[in-house]
Parts: C-alpha cells; structure tokens; sequence
C-alpha cells in the first residue's frame, strides 16, 4: 500500500532509538535524520520537512527532560502529533445535510480518477441514507459520460449528461437544477480533467463553478503524483476554493508522499481516500487513526466499526454475549472468517491491528491467506452440526476428520491444520471470558468496556512488545485522544 513503506521506514527509526542505552542528542538526531530521509525520499516536500523536524527539536528538548520520564515515549508522541498536524488543517470540510440540496463539483488532474471517485462519493453518501445525483460536466475527455453513465448504473444512482452538448457549464447548470427540482440532496458535479498548465480549461473550471455555486469543491488527486503535488494542488486552489482533498490509488506501490504536500498546499483536510478499484474500497479518512496505522500502531477504534459494518445489527448482542462467556465454536470460528472476508482487503484489515503495519503482508501473501481462509470454510461446510456447535476438539476422532476431508476434497493434514487454527483462536476467545457486556448489546460500546488489561491478554506477546509492553498500551490510548478514539477503545476518555 502507498505509504507502508514510509511508515515501515519511520517505525524502524524510532526503535532503532529505542535500543540505544542513553538516548542523547546524538541518538534523537540520527533518528530524526533518517525519518526526514524517509519522507524526502517519498516525495513530502521539503519545507514540510524541515518544519517537522524543528518542530519536534521544539517539543523534545532533551536537558530538560528529568530522568524519571520515558524519553522513546516523548519522541514518539512528538513525531505522531507533527505527522498529525501536517495531514490536518485544522479545520474541517463542508458535510452534506439530508434533504437540504447540496452541490458539491469535483476537479483534478487528468487519470487521477475523478470519474470514479465521485461514483464512490455519491455510493458511500446513498448508502448512509443520502439521495445523491451525478452530473457529467467532462466534455473533454472522449468517453467521460459513457464512464460515469455505466458507474451511475451498476450503483443505482441517477445520472445526467449529454452526447450533443459540448458547453459544461450549460450540462452543469441544466443537471443541477433537474436534480433539485427531483429532491435530491446530493448533487455532485464532475468536471473535465485538466493539467496545470492549461489556462483555457481552468477558466472553464471557474465558470462552472460561478454557474452552480457548489457548497464543496473537492481536489481529487493521485497518490503517485510525487513532487509535483505541491504545485499543482495550489494552482488548483488560486483557480476555485478548493474545501476538502481525495487521495486515490492508495492501493498501489507508489511513494505516496506528495499527498502530504497537497494537505498543506490546498490548506483542505483529506476526507476520503481511495483504495482500489471497486465501488466500497473507499475509506473515510480520519487523521489520528491514519497516522497510528502508518506508524503500526493500530486503530482499533477502525477496526471495530468495519466489524460493526459486516455483522448485522440484530446479531450483534449474541455475539457479544458468546464473546462474554469465552466460548468459541467453529460455527463463530466459520461467522468471523465470513466477517473478515467482507471487511475488504486483508492487508487493509491487517494495518488496522497495533504493532502491525500493511508493509509486514509481504506482496502476495494476502492472496494466500484469503485462500486459506476459504479453504478452511470449505471443511467447516462438511461437518455436522453437532461439530460446528461443539466447543470440545476431542470430539474430532480420525473418522471423522477422513470424512470431513473427503468431503470438501481436501487431506486429512489439512484438516488437523485447520483445527490447530480452531485451538489458537479459542485460546485467544477465552481470555476475553468475563468483559463487561452493554446492555443494548451495540459493539461500540463493547469498547468503553475494554481497558488494558484485556487488550493485554487478548494481544500476540509479539505485538504487544512491538508496541512498548503495558506502558506503550496505555501511551497509544493517550495519543488517540477522545473516547471515539483509541482511548475510547480501551475504557480511557471522559468520565
């Protein structure tokens, strides 16, 4: 994924720091000399960096520090919040209410994928409850309206557009008004692709956007872009009032860097980023918990609301009430395969646990554990209902596996190995025997339950001491700040 191996390089740096028994002048520079590497290197512009790395010289001011406090600690927080800053503004961007028409007009450069992102956009919107509407104001790139026509179709949104007319702002004005006059509340408006350079186009952007007045001008823009981000992302913003930027392709392997820049250039929060090419690898994008994942801290508090996403509200207590008496049976081993499947990528999940990072899914090896996971279903498919309800796996007696192997034409080994996985998996299950379970039975609150003591005990050993122990725990809950953050999660916040 873009910007894994930026965090990757990061994170290195900052334990790298850690294993030096005096951490000292020299310790914190040679660290901040290879984090200021990593992001030249992915492309973040160098005034940003520079601005960083005196801001945290600032924060961090070592002879000062008494002795008692944890020095790795400071310097970490230090390097999240600058990371932080540098991707958030500080003010946030323009949000749609329901059944109050909003006009919100999408620009970019050409093949950063604008089409599609507003097709993503307007199904996010819909399915949260929104009647959205897509216009095509692209009239200068051949098979623009073909493209949004068929996106528009495949997800069950109305569209308008012409073959005839060749005046954007006339196809604008005349959809935006349709689509008022049709109630809808959402009225996105996708404009032609253009090069900085281009005059003639971005006076085109302009009257377009005096003709529809949009509530939100959305900068949408390619992750790979590199150094040039900065540049552009200002043109942009001189020629209309640019409120919010979408990254996009940050599925693919390029450096990523220069979203940083374009955060700063446009002074525009990022509000989505784009993660592949289907309709829901969309995401919305949330600063602190970006960062945490790109420094392979986690995000549970993510990690909780795509599960919240794929297991339907009314089985929600249930299962929470089976997680509650730690008793995990291949009938809920099988449902937590099927969520993980529908919770999208593997690597995007993975990023999401703390100590992790999608850098550690080494190139293909998502497409092996989603075959694994599916073969394992497969076996669980050929087993009776006495063995899926079953929390004993003594009861699985070399007749029975050859029976479940030959039914789902797999080997016995294969069988044994995916009770193993049963056995790891409802140890873990086991330690969450006794938490405190919501009487609504709603997962999110599950998390103001959980301190760290569960996570804890729930956490791999590795992972935990990736991430600095109990200690390191308690200090990730405080850098995520509010409740609805990763100090919600684990019982922190508010009182």
């Amino acid at each position: 994924m873009v910007l894994a191996e930026l965090g990757g390089r990061i994170t290195r740096a900052i334990q790298q720091m850690s294993n030096v028994t005096i951490i000292d002048e020299k310790a914190l520079n040679e660290c901040l000399n290879e984090i200021t590497r990593a992001l030249l290197q992915s492309d973040v512009s160098f005034p940003l960096v520079k601005e960083m790395q005196t801001n945290i010289k600032k924060i961090v001011n070592l002879e000062d520090l008494a002795a008692g406090h944890n020095k790795r600690r400071i310097i970490e927080q230090a390097i999240f919040s600058e990371l932080c800053k540098m991707l958030d503004p500080g003010k946030p961007a323009f949000a749609p209410k329901k059944a109050k028409p909003s006009v919100v007009m999408f620009v970019g450069l050409q093949g950063a994928g604008k089409t599609t992102t507003c097709t993503k956009y307007a199904y996010y919107h819909q399915k949260k409850g929104y009647k959205p509407a897509l216009v095509c104001a692209d009239t200068f790139r051949a098979g623009a309206f073909d493209q949004l026509k068929q996106n528009a179709t495949k997800a069950k949104i109305p569209f308008y557009g012409s073959y005839t007319e060749s005046d954007p702002v006339k196809i604008a004005v005349e959809g935006v008004d349709r689509f008022k006059k049709e109630s809808c509340d959402l009225i996105i408006v996708d404009t032609s692709g253009r090069h900085k350079q281009e005059a003639s186009l971005f006076e085109e952007m302009r009257q377009v956007a005096e003709a529809t007045k949009p509530d939100l001008v959305i900068f949408v823009m390619d992750s790979s872009i590199g150094q040039a981000a900065f540049d552009q992302a200002q043109a942009f913003k001189q020629s209309v009032a640019v409120g919010a930027v979408i990254i996009t392709k940050m599925d693919g392997h390029a450096k990523g860097g220069g979203a940083l820049s374009a955060v700063a250039a446009t002074k525009s929060p990022v509000i989505f980023i784009g993660t592949g090419e289907h309709m829901d690898e969309f995401e919305v994008f949330d600063v602190k918990p970006f960062v945490s994942r790109l420094l392979g801290m986690g995000d549970w508090s993510g990690f909780v609301d795509k599960l919240q996403e794929v297991v339907p509200k009314d089985q929600q207590p249930e299962l929470l009430e089976k997680l509650s008496q730690g008793n995990f049976t291949l009938r809920i081993m099988y449902d937590q395969f099927q969520n993980i499947l529908n919770m999208g990528p593997l690597k995007e999940v993975f990023s999401m646990l703390p100590g992790m990072s999608a850098e550690m899914m080494p190139k293909g090896h998502e497409k092996e554990s989603q075959a694994k996971i599916k073969r394992y279903m497969t076996m669980m498919d050929s087993m009776t209902n006495e063995e899926l309800d079953s929390s004993n796996p003594k009861v699985f007696n070399e007749s029975r596996m050859m029976r479940i192997a030959r039914g789902s034409g797999r080997l016995v080994r294969e069988v044994m190995e995916m009770l193993e996985e049963y056995k790891r998996l409802a140890k873990i299950w086991g330690k969450m025997k006794g938490i405190k379970i919501p009487k609504n039975g709603d997962m999110s609150a599950l998390s103001r339950n959980m301190n760290a003591q569960h996570m804890s005990k729930v956490l791999p050993p590795q992972m935990l001491k990736q991430i600095g122990g109990m200690g390191g725990l308690q200090s990730l809950m405080k850098q995520m700040g509010s409740g609805k953050d990763m100090m919600g999660m684990f019982g922190g916040g508010d009182k």
